[in-house]
């Protein structure tokens, strides 16, 4: 009974369909040309690939401010255009790669204003 309990919580860890959209992830967004953002170094100019979660406007001392979250399946790091209020094609659901140095504001990964390329 043991051995048959113990399968059925593995088969159910490998079904998990949030571990699945991970792997999809990682499987659609490596490549020898990007770091992985979960491993990518603060400060260094990096090239990521990923998911955009979300997108918000959040001004910041004034000045508009689009935010957008992008994940790879190991890590997830916000992206911040400043002065855009709205970028055609940046939206929830959509594959991009960003170009930039990773920076750290209120314990959270940040790049601002990278070089961009919508993947279809």
């Amino acid at each position: 009974m043991a051995v048959r309990s113990r399968l059925r919580r593995s088969i159910s860890r490998w079904a998990d369909s949030g571990d699945q959209e991970v792997r999809d992830l990682r499987e659609a967004h490596g490549g020898d040309d990007v770091a992985p953002i979960g491993q990518a170094p603060d400060r260094e100019p990096v090239q990521l690939r990923g998911t955009l979660r979300t997108v918000t406007l959040r001004p910041r001392g004034g000045v508009p401010a689009l935010e957008a979250d992008l994940d790879d399946g190991t890590g997830v790091v916000t992206i911040v255009w400043l002065g855009r209020r709205r970028i055609a094609g940046i939206e929830p659901g959509r594959a991009m790669s960003v170009a930039g140095r990773i920076g750290l504001h209120d314990g959270r990964r940040i790049m601002y204003n990278p070089r961009y390329e919508l993947m279809p």
